[in-house]
């Protein structure tokens, strides 16, 4: 059964925070809350403030097209990257990003959970948008171990992943620093 995601309280929110729900069939359900760690860098300067929605990694207005079928979220990831500077258009299922994707050249990244309900996966996706624009960027997601992606533990050559769950902050880190590497 797949992973079911909730949006984060307006408390885990405003820490950078979220809040996941783990239910699989037969072996029982796990409520995990997700708050930012304390460096020790900020601790010695004091700061008692870990993380604030400010200091997100900024983009440039670049286009980001996410893919993803859990509507919570696909929410919290469209409100981390506009948060964090970037233009952001959603799709709930792969043809329909492919759809957005199509009328939307000025897309500069893919993201797209690996693990999609309907006839296209994510990597069925990004295959067909990279064969429409070889340059394109694309990321992946997945909150399972084993998918089409990972394989004995290792990633496909090329491939960029980001594991569920994910915070804002990390999320806008791996985008800024895949469009910095064009």
């Amino acid at each position: 059964m797949p992973s079911r995601w909730f949006a984060p309280s307006s408390f885990l929110r405003q820490s950078g925070g979220h809040a996941a729900i783990y239910s699989e069939l037969g072996e029982g359900t796990t409520v995990k809350l997700y708050f930012p760690r304390l460096r020790a860098s900020q601790q010695d300067k004091g700061d008692e403030a870990a993380f604030h929605p400010a200091m997100l990694p900024k983009g440039n207005g670049e286009s980001i097209l996410v893919v993803e079928d859990e509507a919570m979220v696909r929410e919290f990831t469209v409100s981390a990257l506009e948060e964090a500077g970037y233009v952001v258009l959603a799709a709930a299922d792969g043809p329909s990003g492919l759809a957005l994707f199509d009328r939307h050249p000025e897309v500069s990244l893919l993201f797209t959970d690996v693990v999609l309900t309907g006839p296209l996966n994510g990597r069925k996706v990004a295959d067909e948008a990279l064969r429409r624009r070889p340059d394109l960027k694309v990321l992946f997601t997945t909150g399972y171990t084993r998918n089409a992606i990972v394989h004995h533990g290792r990633l496909d050559e090329g491939v960029n992943l980001i594991t569920k769950p994910f915070t804002a902050q990390s999320l806008a880190l791996k985008i800024q620093q895949m469009l910095e590497n064009s």
